[in-house]
C-alpha cells in the first residue's frame, strides 16, 4: 500500500548512496516548512539512465496490452488513493482542492484514453504500394528509447505524468525531473505507477534543480519533454537541438478571450472567471486578456468584477475553497509587480490588485483592470497570476487582430449565441487550442485531439495521435515480392526507361496507383 508521507516517499527517488545537498520546500498556505528534499545531481542523472537503458529493451518487448492493463490499473489507484494524494497536492502547491481534483481527473482520463488505443496505434500499418504486387509496403513503430521529463510547479501532478503515460505505453523508459518545489507530488504520482505494476527501472524520479538536474538529463535523452516558460523552454531546444534529439515543449501563453455582443452573459462571466482564475492564475491556458464587444462591456465588466470579489478565498482544503495561493515569493513578487508597472502607466484596477496575508504569505487577491497601456508588462508578458485586463472592442476583423498581437499561441476562447460564427472566429485565432463558449475545460479534456502552442507557447503536442506518436520512431519495411526495380535482362536500360516513363503516365490516375 503505497503512504504519501514525505520522508516514505523519498524512496521513491533514484538518488546515489551518498550525502546530498537538500533544500526546504514550503507549505505556501504557511510559508513554514512542508518536508526537506534531497538534491540530485550529474552522477544521480546518469544512474538513473543506466538503469533506464538495461531495462527498456525487456519493457517495450511486453505485449501492448500487458502495459495497457498497469495503466487502467493506475487509472483505478488514482481514483482510490485520491484523498490523500489531493491532500499533499494542495499542501505542496497552495491550490485549491477543487484545482488539484482537476489535475486527478486529467491524468486519469490520459491513462484511460492511451491504455485503450495503444494497441491500435503500435499495429503495423500497411501503406500504398509504389508496385501493387510487386512491392509490400509496410510502417511499425519503435519506442524513441529513454525519454526524459522536465515538469513544472503549477500542475504538479498531470503534468509530472501524463505525458509519461504515453511514453511509457509506447514503450519507453522514463525518467522524471519534477519541480523541486513540489516533487513530492511526483513521487506519489509515481509511487501509484510502480504500484499499478510499472518496473521502478522503467519509471524513474530525480529531484533536483534544473542546472543540476535538468541540463544532464537533456544530454542523457532520446526524446524530452519539458513544459515550462518560454525563456527557458528556448535554452531546453537548444540543449536538445545540440544532442539531435527530437522534443516537445508547452510553453507560455497571454491567452485571449473575445465576447461577441450576441454573448450569453452571464454564463461568459461564469467561464471566464473560472477561465481566468483557476489554480490563482498559475495555468499555461489561464486567459489573461478580455476582449468584450462595446455593447455589452459596461454589463459584463460589471458582473465579471460582481462574481470576482464573490470568489471564496481560503488557505484551506476545504472543496468549496474557489482560489488559493500562488505558490512562492518569487511568484508573488512577479505579480504584484505586473500590476503595479500597469498601474503607474495609467491602468485603472477595478478590483484586487492587492495582497491577501489573512489568506496566506503569498496569496494575492483576483484581479481585474482597464485602460491597460499597450507598453506595460502586463499587456505582453504572461503574468501566471490571477490578473486579468478587459479591453473594448467593435470590428470583429479588428479584435483578431488584436487578439494574435502577441509572441504567443497557446490559447483562445471565444463567446457567442451563434456558434459557428464561434468557431469561424477561433479558427483565426493564432494559437493551438481554442474553446467557443469556455475558456479551457473542453479543449484541455479532449484527450483524442493534440494540445500545444504555436510562436512562442511552443513545439509538438500532447494528446491525440500526436502525443502518443512523438515517442516512437516510425520504420518503413519495403518488401520486393516479386520481379526487382531494374532493368531487365538484356533489355537496354534506355528502353527500360521509356517504357517506364509510358506505364506511369497512363497509371497516374489509376486508383490503385495513386
Amino acid at each position: 500500500m503505497v503512504s504519501f508521507d514525505p520522508e516514505t516517499l523519498l524512496g521513491e527517488a533514484t538518488l546515489t548512496d551518498r550525502d546530498h545537498d537538500t533544500m526546504s520546500v514550503e507549505a505556501p498556505f504557511t510559508g513554514g516548512e512542508f518536508a526537506t528534499l534531497p538534491l540530485g545531481d550529474e552522477r544521480d542523472v546518469a544512474h538513473a539512465f543506466e538503469r533506464a537503458r538495461e531495462a527498456q529493451p525487456e519493457w517495450e518487448a511486453r505485449d501492448p496490452d500487458e502495459r495497457a492493463e498497469m495503466l487502467l490499473e493506475y487509472h483505478d489507484l488514482l481514483f482510490e488513493h485520491s484523498e490523500p494524494l489531493l491532500d499533499l497536492v494542495v499542501e505542496e502547491s497552495g491550490k485549491a482542492r477543487r484545482h488539484g481534483f482537476e489535475e486527478l481527473i486529467d491524468t486519469a482520463m490520459a491513462s484511460r484514453h492511451y491504455a485503450h488505443r495503444t494497441e491500435s496505434y503500435l499495429a503495423d500499418e500497411s501503406r500504398k504500394s509504389p508496385m501493387p504486387g510487386l512491392v509490400d509496403v509496410e510502417v511499425n513503430y519503435r519506442a524513441k528509447g529513454v525519454v526524459g521529463v522536465i515538469s513544472p510547479w503549477n500542475y504538479p501532478l498531470t503534468l509530472a505524468v501524463s505525458d509519461a503515460v504515453a511514453a511509457l505505453l509506447a514503450g519507453n523508459a522514463v525518467v522524471l525531473k519534477p519541480a523541486e518545489q513540489t516533487a513530492y507530488t511526483a513521487l506519489a504520482a509515481v509511487a501509484l505507477l510502480r504500484e499499478a505494476g510499472v518496473p521502478e527501472d522503467v519509471m524513474q524520479v530525480v529531484p533536483g534543480t534544473g542546472p543540476d538536474v535538468g541540463e544532464p538529463l537533456v544530454e542523457e535523452s532520446d526524446y524530452l519533454c519539458f513544459t515550462g516558460s518560454s525563456k527557458t523552454g528556448s535554452l531546453v531546444a537548444a540543449k536538445a537541438g545540440e544532442q539531435l534529439i527530437d522534443c516537445s515543449l508547452e510553453l507560455g501563453g497571454k491567452n485571449p478571450a473575445v465576447v461577441m455582443p450576441d454573448a450569453d452573459i452571464d454564463a461568459a462571466v461564469n467561464g471566464l472567471v473560472r477561465g481566468a482564475f483557476t489554480n490563482a492564475g498559475q495555468l499555461c491556458i489561464a486567459i489573461e486578456r478580455l476582449y468584450v464587444h462595446e455593447s455589452v462591456r459596461e454589463e459584463f465588466t460589471r458582473k465579471f468584477v460582481a462574481a470576482t470579489e464573490a470568489l471564496d478565498i481560503r488557505a484551506s482544503d476545504d472543496w468549496n475553497v474557489e482560489m488559493g495561493s500562488l505558490l512562492s515569493q518569487a511568484q508573488l513578487e512577479k505579480v504584484s509587480s505586473h500590476v503595479e508597472d500597469a498601474r503607474d502607466a495609467g491602468a485603472t484596477v477595478l478590483t484586487g490588485g492587492e495582497t491577501l496575508p489573512d489568506v496566506g504569505p503569498y496569496a494575492y487577491a483576483p484581479t481585474v483592470l482597464t485602460d491597460v497601456s499597450g507598453e506595460a508588462d502586463l499587456a505582453r508578458q504572461e503574468t501566471f497570476g490571477p490578473v486579468v485586463s478587459i479591453y473594448g472592442f467593435e470590428d470583429t476583423d479588428a479584435v483578431i487582430e488584436r487578439a494574435n498581437d502577441s509572441t504567443y499561441g497557446l490559447n483562445a476562447s471565444v463567446w457567442t449565441a451563434d456558434t459557428e460564427r464561434g468557431r469561424d472566429i477561433a479558427r483565426r485565432i493564432d494559437c493551438g487550442t481554442a474553446n467557443v463558449n469556455e475558456a479551457y475545460a473542453p479543449s484541455f479534456i479532449a484527450h483524442d485531439a493534440p494540445m500545444g502552442g504555436m510562436k512562442d507557447s511552443g513545439v509538438g503536442r500532447r494528446h491525440g495521435k500526436e502525443g502518443f506518436y512523438r515517442f516512437t520512431e516510425p520504420q518503413t519495411l519495403a518488401t520486393q515480392e516479386r520481379g526487382e526495380i531494374d532493368s531487365p535482362p538484356g533489355v537496354p536500360y534506355k528502353w527500360y526507361a521509356a517504357g517506364m516513363k509510358r506505364i506511369f503516365t497512363l497509371l497516374r490516375d489509376v486508383p490503385g496507383f495513386r
